[in-house]
């Protein structure tokens, strides 16, 4: 029997199938009863859960990052779907398909990795591939890169989706720079593989997506300076001679400052053409995914719109039926 996994579940469907639980919480309710409150993945998205009249023996029966396999209905509730739970139980991971959980596939990850291997290595200047290789050639770096999301909750927030950001990324900036020839085409492909390093440290992805202590304290913007130099120094080892220090410089400048404003984290403002770029270029993919997201995982199925979100402070046109796809 196949499963029924997270986007294809409608109003009033019931629900038993198996699910990655994360974000667990015992509240009590305006009668002081006790609920539990999860959020429960698969390789298509999340689910908000709730199971009413909960005890504190079934909250210690699980864990955030743990499988349950869950039975209840599920139901639209305020735009969004949200499952109501009158049963969930444990499962042992041996039982478990992991690509019933896993967004990008292997095959899609060993493309995207030939792909970002010809990128780099297709740079003409000979100081930023040989960095380039440095990171390639890294194997436990590389694992975590493959693996990582490239986010929490806002964009490419699965495994994978931090490689799948970056190569996207790249692109993007092969066909802009063509269109700019004032910037420096191999410097700004270099900031668009390494502005997003520090999330395989800062991000915790062995099941559920966290953040770890290091990356709540210091951050990946940070973190990827520290990478950088660590790997700035492998590769003038590796050529026999230093990296211009204007050059590495330009680099770490893209990585602190590609968040674009103060607010957003930004401890210095892009202040070179290829920072400027990198920024813009970068929120256009985030932006891009998030929003596609959305429209795809939205429970208005009969509606050309979808439910308002608040945090975007509007609702999406996704189109009409006759929308080509």
């Amino acid at each position: 029997m196949s499963r029924r996994y997270v986007n294809e579940l409608g109003h009033k469907d019931p629900v038993d199938e198996v699910f990655l639980a994360s974000a667990k919480q015992l509240r009590p309710n305006r009668s002081g009863n006790l609920y539990l409150q999860v959020e429960l993945s698969d390789r298509t998205g999340a689910i908000s859960a709730r199971m009413w009249n909960a005890t504190e023996g079934v909250y210690k029966s699980f864990g955030d990052g743990d499988y349950v396999r869950v039975e209840g209905t599920a139901q639209l509730f305020q735009g969004a779907m949200q499952l109501i739970a009158t049963r969930l139980a444990k499962v042992d991971p041996q039982e478990v398909n992991e690509d019933d959980f896993t967004r990008v596939a292997q095959v899609e990850v060993d493309k995207l990795l030939l792909r970002l291997g010809e990128m780099l290595r297709g740079m003409a200047n000979p100081h930023l591939q040989n960095l380039a290789e440095c990171f390639l050639l890294d194997e436990a770096f590389m694992a975590k890169f493959t693996r990582a999301p490239a986010g929490i909750k806002n964009h490419h927030a699965y495994h994978g989706g931090l490689l799948q950001h970056v190569v996207g990324l790249m692109e993007v900036v092969l066909r802009i720079c063509p269109c700019y020839p004032q910037i420096d085409r191999d410097l700004l492909l270099t900031g668009a593989f390494l502005h997003d390093i520090g999330k395989i440290d800062e991000l915790g992805y062995d099941r559920e997506m966290v953040y770890t202590d290091e990356g709540q304290l210091i951050g990946h913007l940070v973190m990827a300076v520290g990478m950088l130099e660590e790997k700035v120094r492998e590769a003038e080892k590796l050529s026999g001679e230093p990296m211009p220090e204007e050059t590495v410089l330009r680099i770490k400048h893209m990585l602190v400052s590609h968040h674009g404003e103060y607010e957003f984290g930004s401890p210095k403002l892009p202040m070179t053409l290829e920072a400027v770029a990198l920024c813009f270029l970068d929120n256009l993919d985030a932006k891009i995914n998030s929003f596609d997201q959305l429209m795809r995982d939205d429970p208005n199925v009969d509606s050309p719109w979808t439910h308002y979100h608040p945090n975007l402070s509007r609702k999406l046109y996704k189109g009409t039926n006759d929308r080509a796809n």
